[in-house]
């Protein structure tokens, strides 16, 4: 059998070239963000005869662009690796469907959305936002890669193609006559490695006095609130309000308003139209823009004290877990979000620290973390082994979580929160 010919040198120095520069502008990658080690895909859930092979890890290594301040991971692994099937549904957070609900009687009355009109929501998952606009009249349209999450929306009576977003598939549904009057996605830009082929992609999608808006976490609340484990291969990008304003621009597109949330420990919702549409620019986005550059967000050295800070928070918890064991306590875990595959793999904490986890999606039960191999089991598993701490991974969710599990101070348990930094939350207290 004849060996597999290499690839030529000029195409292995472009693959090579690009690994390196930014995905925004183009310019070589040279600084640190935060380095996190080695660690597997955050939502590889593992089956129990997969627990003796061989499990990848890959470099966590995060970058910031010296020139578009975009800070980023390499492209370890390609979005059809990750998202052709995957663990997370949107639906089993009651917390985000109320805020996609909330969300979709506003964007109804902002825009006066109605049955002449088109929404379009890019990485739809199981539908648990666009099912908001059908009561509503608003015909809707999801995108959605990952076709087993997509079968659960189609179920829900939800028209959704099953593809990755970009300049191809909107040229398709723009030859289908499918212009959008509103383009919608939550969490997914973080997602794409190809930033400039997706929002090009929406350029074309958005009808003329059409409007966007994107969600995302802010890169400001994750640098102030520690939040390193919202970092994780899935997420290629992490984004400030003057990076998305270059992005905008570089596509014909402008902000036009900008909104603050509390959702996924501190997110931005941005509004954006075509640059020669007739919507204004709001004084919220200024202000932003203006606050942002003075906390240091176009000065590369502003990024370079985020990594040992991190490293601080690191050996702090695990002392902290440390005394905990040492006195004989038991400790299990409350979901097994990526964030929380991150924050235990980073710091080494396996089953020798959380006896197991347990999550509210059926489809990781009988499962085990990646890396980490840590059992996962119904919520109820908790009421039987009655441990003395419960470690709330989906830290974000945290007041939902204690609120659903006050019953455990019946047996004295309390709840660890790990971040910005370990704190321990009794539900026999009152809380403000």
């Amino acid at each position: 059998m004849n060996a597999p010919a290499a690839a030529p040198a000029k195409m292995q120095d472009s693959q090579s070239e690009k690994a390196q520069s930014c995905r925004l502008c183009g310019e070589r990658l040279e600084h640190t963000f935060v380095n996190l080690g080695m660690s597997p895909l955050c939502e590889s859930f593992l089956a129990p005869g997969q627990l003796d092979a061989m499990e990848p890890f890959f470099p966590l290594h995060v970058l910031v662009c010296g020139n578009c301040f975009l800070v980023q991971l390499r492209e370890y692994v390609s979005p059809e690796h990750i998202f052709t099937e995957y663990a997370y549904f949107s639906s089993y957070s009651t917390s985000w469907v109320a805020h996609a609900r909330a969300y979709c009687e506003m964007i109804k009355d902002r825009l006066g959305l109605g049955p002449g009109n088109l929404a379009i929501e890019l990485a739809s998952n199981d539908g648990y936002l666009l099912q908001h606009f059908l009561p509503l009249g608003i015909p809707v349209l999801g995108i959605e890669p990952a076709a087993n999450v997509a079968k659960a929306a189609i179920g829900k009576g939800i028209p959704t193609r099953v593809e990755f977003f970009g300049v191809g598939l909107a040229k398709r549904l723009v030859a289908e006559g499918r212009q959008a009057d509103l383009i919608l996605g939550n969490n997914v830009l973080a997602q794409v490695p190809d930033l400039n082929d997706f929002v090009s992609g929406i350029r074309i999608l958005l009808k003329p006095e059409g409007a966007v808006t994107l969600e995302f976490p802010h890169l400001q609340r994750l640098i102030e609130g520690n939040q390193f484990d919202t970092i994780y291969h899935e997420h290629f990008s992490y984004f400030s309000l003057v990076t998305i304003d270059k992005l905008a621009a570089r596509h014909g597109l402008k902000l036009i308003d900008v909104e603050e949330l509390a959702t996924h420990g501190g997110s931005i919702r941005v509004y954006l139209a075509h640059q020669a549409s007739q919507h204004k620019t709001a004084k919220a986005v200024h202000d932003m823009l203006a606050r942002e550059r003075e906390l240091g967000f176009l000065d590369i050295a502003s990024y370079a004290s985020f990594g040992e800070r991190v490293s601080r928070t690191k050996r702090k918890l695990l002392a902290f877990l440390i005394k905990i064991k040492d006195e004989g306590k038991t400790i299990c875990g409350y979901g097994a979000p990526g964030k929380g595959n991150t924050l235990l793999n980073y710091c080494g904490i396996g089953p020798d620290f959380l006896d197991f986890t347990v999550d509210r999606n059926p489809y990781k039960h009988g499962r085990f973390t990646p890396g980490m191999h840590i059992p996962i089991h119904d919520v109820t598993a908790i009421d039987k082994a009655k441990p003395d701490f419960i470690f709330i991974l989906p830290w974000n969710l945290q007041h939902e979580i204690v609120k659903q599990m006050r019953h455990i101070g019946e047996w004295g348990g309390k709840f660890i929160v790990p971040i910005p930094e370990a704190a321990v939350i009794d539900p026999r207290e009152p809380r403000s």
